[in-house]
């Protein structure tokens, strides 16, 4: 049994990383984050990073340790009914409730959409879609082909074309960051705003559904010992996180200096087509909507392939696979006609409920052995961190929502008692409190 991977397994891991946490999607998120942040883009960037780049990681290297055998295992050491519900409820949030519909929005905003009145959007919207879900639910009964073929060919032709693109307006700046304001919240707190940004890409979600196959994969390369096969991960960890940043940092700054000429754009997708079509007109923004396309379509499929064995895993009386992946591409539709603009705001809510549980969850896998993996730690931190996670949820609902359910008095009473709830992060301090008492609980048993 060998202890670390040779220099080569650790290159084809950081790969493999990087393909799957790294999709058309993610591009949008900093290029809008960039037009909006301006002159804060850095301090907005630092934020990002840490949510979109560094908690991935940080999901890897706890499956890594958990010895665990899937996300499934992992959430149920606080119980195997909330086990169920939050497996449940991430796939259903990275598939096809939101990360699912978002494939198809953006491919459409960087490709048709530049092109079409507004008349004629809602129904453009629909024929690509319908379109855009027929291939999926193809490929979903069949993916082995495209996703081999999409992954060795059209993401590095779309990883090519950035990199011509980026360094083409890092040569030819739109113009100077140094000028433009902040917009919105980041004019008064870029950080932390940069850090819900990054919950947008919805990797660390993401990297608890995927992560047992990185890890398999290092296993199977001979490095069983769980701390080795943590360590090897964070190693190839490093090297995809690294790339992955630095796209991040560059696309973010390429966007702050597109505002001088595109202004800011109602979406990231907008952006982007806005910033090929400046540079290379309307050849390279084909190009370029092309390239999205087909590699949305090969994220989509992944995630449909994958939440269709996940639910019939979960409920093996239930639906066979060929019906949940149906199902789940006849609701992605759906979602996908409400637009990029609205999937990307009701999403941020539910991003805002999970992402703590998936925080704590994560760092509590990581320092278990601290505290041997005691369930009372768990349920208490979870406990108390979904309760404020639930404030944070109602915070983040669009205005509307707010009023019809009438909760502004709720919520100015919320952010008076729980520190940082202002900025998005009311739960820390509970899981800090969940954190104290289950541990008092632990030293109180033990004495006994």
């Amino acid at each position: 049994m060998k202890k670390n991977l040779t220099f080569k397994e650790t290159i084809f891991v950081a790969s493999m990383l990087f393909g799957m946490f790294f999709g058309a999607g993610n591009l949008i998120f900093p290029a809008s984050m960039g037009q909006m942040s301006g002159n804060q883009m850095w301090a907005a960037a630092v934020g990002f990073l840490i949510a979109g780049v560094g908690l991935p990681l940080l999901g890897v290297v706890a499956l890594g340790i958990s010895r665990k055998n899937g996300l499934l295992e992992v959430s149920s050491q606080v119980g195997r009914k909330y086990g169920v519900f939050f497996t449940l409820v991430l796939y259903l949030t990275i598939g096809p409730f939101f990360a699912i519909p978002r494939c198809a929005t953006v491919a459409f905003s960087v490709g048709l959409e530049q092109m079409m009145s507004k008349e004629s959007y809602t129904m453009a919207l629909a024929i690509f879609s319908f379109l855009f879900f027929v291939a999926v639910l193809f490929f979903s009964l069949r993916p082995g082909e495209i996703l081999v073929w999409i992954g060795k060919v059209l993401n590095p032709l779309f990883l090519c074309f950035l990199a011509i693109l980026i360094v083409r307006a890092l040569i030819s700046p739109m113009g100077k960051v140094v000028g433009m304001e902040a917009q919105g919240e980041y004019a008064t707190g870029a950080f932390f705003t940069g850090v819900l940004e990054g919950y947008n890409t919805m990797d660390a979600l993401a990297s608890l559904a995927f992560g047992i196959i990185v890890v398999n994969v290092i296993r199977g390369l001979g490095v069983e010992e769980p701390e080795n096969a943590a360590k090897n991960t964070v190693k190839a960890g490093a090297l995809s996180s690294l790339l992955m940043a630095s796209i991040y940092l560059l696309v973010t700054l390429v966007g702050a200096q597109s505002r001088a000429v595109i202004g800011i754009s109602k979406n990231g997708g907008a952006a982007f087509a806005g910033i090929a079509d400046y540079y290379f007109g309307a050849a390279g923004a084909f190009i370029l909507a092309v390239t999205v396309t087909l590699a949305c379509l090969k994220t989509a499929v992944g995630l449909i392939t994958s939440c269709g064995e996940t639910f019939g895993e979960i409920i093996p009386k239930g639906p066979s696979y060929k019906v949940w992946a149906v199902g789940f591409c006849v609701l992605s539709f759906i979602i996908a006609n409400l637009g990029l603009n609205s999937i990307i705001a009701y999403s941020l809510p539910v991003l805002m409920f999970l992402y703590p549980l998936a925080i704590t969850l994560i760092l509590l896998t990581i320092f278990g052995k601290f505290f041997g993996n005691d369930v009372v730690i768990y349920r208490w931190v979870t406990g108390f961190t979904a309760v404020a996670a639930m404030v944070d949820f109602a915070n983040a609902l669009p205005e509307i929502a707010k009023q019809f359910l009438h909760l502004e008095g709720f919520l100015e009473t919320a952010k008076e008692i729980l520190p940082f709830a202002e900025l998005g992060f009311g739960w820390v301090c509970p899981a800090l409190i969940g954190l104290v008492i289950g541990g008092i609980h632990v030293l109180i048993r033990r004495t006994k």
